[in-house]
């Protein structure tokens, strides 16, 4: 029998004894639990990834299940939560660190290049007071205020969709309307060092990657793999 099919057949014998022996911890668990009160089994995960246990990702079938990070929230840009997904899915699914740190390459490379649609850009932030309430003044409050110049009313609970241009002055001054930003120039520096690298030191510096790294890796610096650190 090829050496590939006994160490799958003994991987699923592996998992089934485990799903079988957690069935058997949650019964014992659950006759001893008031009757209002239930442990339930959620899943078995070959892989996971933790920060903390309020963040964390874990593949099962092949797709990945995140709670905290990055790619789960919306005021972080598609391009970026979709990096941080497809770094994840190549360590989780296929404990490949050279793929992982490619796909960050090949991200920075389009985002230094300028070759990024508008709608990989957007920035996503819900506005939750008035907005002359506001003692802090967020980019989504820059933007918010360019909508009502406009004659649009913003109100809490609006949803703000903004891009950063470039240009002079603080982020938050360059914060433009998704629906206003035909033809300006997005910042590159700002979605590398403020959006991306961010989200996938999240991931990489648990495994020995730091932010520097990343850094280097974003100016062409870096030739080490991630291979090393295994």
């Amino acid at each position: 029998m090829n050496e590939n099919i006994k160490e799958d057949i003994k991987q699923l014998e592996l998992e089934q004894e485990i799903k079988a022996q957690a069935q058997v911890f949650i019964d014992h668990i659950n006759s001893n639990l008031p009757e209002s009160m239930e442990l339930e089994y959620e899943g078995f995960y070959r892989r996971g990834f933790f920060v903390s246990k309020k963040r964390y990702a874990v593949i099962e079938e092949g797709e990945i299940i995140a709670k905290g990070l990055e790619l789960v929230r919306r005021d972080w840009a598609p391009i970026v939560k979709k990096t941080q997904e497809n770094v994840l899915m190549a360590i989780l699914n296929e404990g490949n660190t050279q793929k992982a740190i490619e796909e960050v390459k090949k991200v920075l490379k389009r985002l230094k290049s300028g070759n990024v649609d508008r709608e990989e850009l957007i920035i996503h932030t819900q506005i939750t007071k008035r907005l002359d309430d506001y003692k802090q003044v967020g980019p989504h409050v820059v933007a918010a205020r360019q909508i009502e110049e406009h004659g649009i009313r913003v109100t809490k609970g609006t949803i703000i969709q903004y891009i950063i241009v470039k240009g002079k002055g603080p982020i938050s001054q360059k914060a433009v309307p998704y629906e206003y930003s035909e033809g300006l120039e997005y910042d590159r520096d700002y979605y590398i060092n403020n959006q991306l690298i961010p989200a996938v030191a999240r991931i990489m510096g648990p495994l020995g990657y730091s932010k520097s790294d990343l850094e280097d890796l974003a100016c062409g610096e870096f030739q080490q793999s991630l291979d090393a650190f295994f």
